[in-house]
């Protein structure tokens, strides 16, 4: 397998892996899925905020678009495979973050920020 597919299939696993283990905290309740195996995974917490508002609810975007790009890291930005394997690991992983907190203020903020990061 050469470097460039490996990197790719690392990518993918770690959406899938940011996706499946965004470790959300609401109140006291905190949610937590089992990572992925060897997948990065970041903790987006949000017990601070509140989402009734637009301000909480921007705050937490901003804090699931940082954790994407932590987990979905290009290490050549000259290969571009690797850049568009990256960027798709992030649409990816910001789009399953929104869906699972659930909030329609989020989603709305997702839906109008699509692409633009």
């Amino acid at each position: 397998m050469s470097s460039r597919t490996s990197t790719i299939r690392q990518l993918l696993r770690a959406s899938a892996a940011l996706g499946a283990t965004l470790l959300i905290g609401a109140a006291t309740a905190a949610y937590a899925a089992a990572p992925a195996e060897d997948a990065p995974s970041v903790r987006v917490s949000y017990h601070d905020l509140n989402l009734a508002t637009e301000q909480g609810t921007l705050a937490l975007y901003g804090r699931i678009v940082a954790a994407a790009q932590k987990v979905c890291r290009v290490s050549d930005i000259r290969d571009l495979h690797q850049v568009t394997a990256a960027n798709e690991c992030r649409a990816q992983a910001i789009e399953r973050a929104v869906r699972d907190v659930g909030n329609e203020r989020l989603a709305a903020v997702y839906t109008a920020r699509r692409g633009h990061g």
